[in-house]
């Protein structure tokens, strides 16, 4: 059997695949159903992650995969909610800047052989970011599926994403220096030998 073909794999390429499903509800306005789905791939990025661990089924595909799907879930759904002005254009273009940049960054370091998977990690920071972005899109979907009323001011919780978006965009630039500095030391050490 084909050690990629696992149970992780197989939900973490279907979460993928709940994207367009999410947006077609989204552009059809039935934003309990983009809820709906919104939820069911957060479901399934937290099952596929426990049985990863706990029946270690873990893969270098899943390791791959996995925060790519979070990525393109997170960015379309900021485009979507850009586009619709449900928050500010600042803060989706910041959001889909951030996840870029991060893929961008990854991508680049694999493509060139460098091996990043133990040496750049979700910070503190970078783990309350994703939970405030997804916060703030369940808060906003729920209120457009009069799932309930949003009674408060969105403005400071977005400047609360925005915020935690940019520290946890830093650091990881600062992951990536820190990586290919010692790299780079590394190799002039081995060099010196």
């Amino acid at each position: 059997m084909n050690k990629n073909l696992t149970i992780p794999n197989i939900l973490t390429v279907f979460r993928i695949l709940l994207t367009p499903v999410f947006v077609i509800f989204f552009l059809d306005k039935e934003y309990a159903w983009s809820l709906g789905v919104f939820f069911l791939a957060g479901f399934t990025d937290g099952l596929d992650g426990f049985i990863a661990r706990f029946f270690r089924q873990k893969s270098k595909l899943g390791v791959l995969l996995d925060p790519l799907a979070d990525k393109v879930l997170l960015i379309t759904t900021y485009v979507c909610l850009g586009i619709a002005r449900w928050v500010p254009g600042w803060l989706a273009v910041l959001v889909v800047s951030r996840d870029l940049l991060i893929l961008g960054g990854v991508g680049l370091l694999s493509f060139l052989g460098f091996a990043i998977k133990d040496n750049i990690r979700p910070s503190f920071v970078s783990k309350v970011n994703t939970l405030l972005q997804i916060l703030l899109v369940v808060l906003i979907l729920g209120a457009k599926s009069s799932f309930w009323v949003l009674k408060i001011e969105l403005g400071y919780f977005y400047a609360l994403v925005g915020l935690f978006t940019l520290l946890s965009g830093i650091n990881y630039v600062f992951q990536g220096i820190n990586y290919l500095s010692l790299v780079n030391n590394n190799s002039k050490n081995e060099y010196n030998r």
